[in-house]
């Protein structure tokens, strides 16, 4: 079993940054390949960014690639979300969730746990 907490999300105007965490505890976090996906109100849930066991590989949206940035530290047992020049359209709740193995998966239901979420809001 692991646990995900997120934080760090908030207000923040268009342009602005932002940085995700998310916090694992339980099982070996480093044996897990990391994700974040976001949900707008009346949208389904996407695909934002992934990172491998061991940081060398990562994937974007298409819609985020340039300003988005994943990143991991297995010793804190945390993955990272940087999020710069922030627009309207980034407004969600963003979810991080671990994946029992080394896949760079976009699609949700390859991930075995998720976190409960935290919102990032952006105002025009």
């Amino acid at each position: 079993q692991v646990q995900l907490v997120e934080s760090g999300g908030g207000l923040v105007q268009a342009g602005g940054s932002l940085r995700l965490s998310c916090a694992a505890s339980g099982r070996t976090f480093s044996n897990y390949a990391m994700g974040w996906f976001r949900q707008a109100p009346g949208k389904e849930r996407e695909f934002v960014a992934a990172i491998s066991w061991s940081a060398l590989r990562t994937a974007y949206a298409d819609s985020v690639k340039g300003r988005f940035t994943i990143s991991r530290d297995n010793a804190k047992n945390t993955v990272y979300l940087q999020m710069n020049s922030l627009k309207p359209d980034d407004t969600a709740v963003y979810y991080c969730a671990a994946q029992m193995g080394n896949v760079i998966a976009a699609k949700g239901y390859m991930y075995d746990y998720w976190g409960q979420g935290t919102q990032v809001t952006v105002s025009s």
